[in-house]
């Protein structure tokens, strides 16, 4: 219960519409004490993962959200209370929570810090214990991956599929699923998978129609501009990469066909006039996309500049609510690991269109020269274009690629 005294813990407010967190741990439990802007909660979205500090210093006295739980924004977490009259709320909320509670010893000082008890009876939080006892394991047998040995759901979710066999219990029957005699194991889901799994079919089945059409384009002249003005831009300090050309004829092209920069409402489309790329990035644990803002007032040494720290705070996990609010196109460079042509790739919603750029390689192709068809070595990879069917044609998706593949191939100082 809250106290006139307690401050309320909540899911920050600025995420974008729509999206929705999961609790992945709280770093304190129930009783310790908090100073104020120290991280208190980690929360983990299909974007990123976020912590939310403590919004002033007391003791933490309820836990209502607990780990794995979904959460919105602006939703309640929990409460702290002030140092010196948390005795009682920490015991009643531990007793709400499953939790040991942990009493402030006012002989203490304040700013003494108690090293944690990390043998025996290590803390267990109340999902963790939910989990033990459905699965009948024993939290004594397991090691802990997290803060000093505690043990997390995801070390609960890793025993549960690789479950070991009690002592005297008879093996349980084979589930037939047509592989009898081939060994496996299973790799509990993470959050963020799951989320993407399920925008990923809500994308494609249930939301927009798909259509990919594919080209392909003559990196010759985008090569030969980045060998001449790298070392240009290495001097600023700016790393000259393929995706600032591609983010750079991209803005031209939404510029000739701009329904592939919108969104599609019941009565009408939504054609954004700002352009916000965002920049699919493979990073551990699946695909995020940071955001490119406005992208259509930037030229190629400023789109370079930005892209750099995106994509790297990506790679690092360390985005923020920020880096991944607003796109309106996305752009997906699946040719950096290798692929040669994706097709159709899932549209983020509620955009209506993503750009695929295959892997760029030296293929032979058949030129006119001279009046004469000649073989030549060009440097090509294939781009594909992904709508939604509602907001434009075939025709449509045609013209997109053909004016980004022309700014392409005639690149000039």
């Amino acid at each position: 219960m809250p106290t006139p005294e307690s401050v309320e813990i909540r899911v920050p407010a600025d995420q974008e519409e729509g999206t929705r967190s999961q609790v992945l741990r709280w770093l304190k439990s129930v009783g310790e004490t908090v100073a104020e802007h120290e991280p208190l909660i980690e929360l983990e979205t299909d974007k990123v993962t976020v912590e939310v500090a403590s919004p002033a210093a007391g003791v933490l006295t309820e836990i209502l959200k607990q780990e794995q739980e979904e959460v919105a924004p602006g939703e309640l977490l929990g409460r702290i209370g002030p140092a010196a009259a948390a005795a009682a709320p920490v015991v009643g909320a531990a007793r709400e929570s499953g939790v040991s509670p942990v009493i402030p010893n006012p002989a203490v000082s304040p700013t003494a810090v108690q090293p944690r008890n990390t043998g025996g009876a290590r803390q267990l939080s109340p999902a963790v214990k939910r989990l033990l006892a459905e699965h009948s394991l024993d939290a004594a047998s397991m090691q802990g991956t997290g803060e000093d040995g505690r043990i997390t759901v995801a070390d609960v979710m890793q025993r549960v599929g690789s479950p070991q066999p009690r002592a005297g219990a008879p093996a349980p029957p084979a589930e037939s699923n047509g592989m009898e005699g081939a060994t496996s194991h299973r790799v509990p889901h993470s959050g963020v998978r799951k989320r993407i799994a399920a925008r990923m079919v809500e994308s494609l089945l249930h939301t927009a129609p798909h259509v990919t059409t594919v080209f392909e384009v003559d990196m010759g002249e985008v090569l030969a501009h980045r060998q001449r003005h790298r070392e240009e831009f290495a001097h600023q300090g700016v790393a000259l990469t393929l995706t600032a050309y591609f983010a750079q004829a991209a803005v031209t092209a939404i510029r000739e066909v701009p329904e592939a920069n919108s969104r599609w409402l019941d009565a009408a489309l939504e054609i954004y006039d700002t352009i916000n790329l965002g920049i699919a990035t493979a990073a551990e644990g699946g695909l995020v996309v940071p955001v490119l803002q406005q992208a259509q007032s930037l030229d190629l040494l400023e789109t370079a500049r930005r892209i750099e720290p995106l994509v790297r705070r990506a790679r690092d996990g360390a985005l923020t609510p920020a880096d991944v609010r607003g796109g309106t196109f996305t752009l997906s460079n699946h040719g950096v690991s290798g692929s040669l042509l994706a097709a159709p790739i899932i549209i983020p919603q509620p955009q209506s269109a993503i750009l695929g750029l295959g892997k760029l390689e030296k293929r032979a192709v058949v030129i006119a020269e001279h009046g004469k068809d000649e073989i030549v070595v060009r440097s090509c990879c294939y781009v594909t274009l992904t709508i939604d069917h509602r907001v434009m044609d075939g025709s449509r998706a045609n013209r997109f690629l053909q004016v980004f593949t022309e700014r392409l191939a005639g690149w000039k100082d």
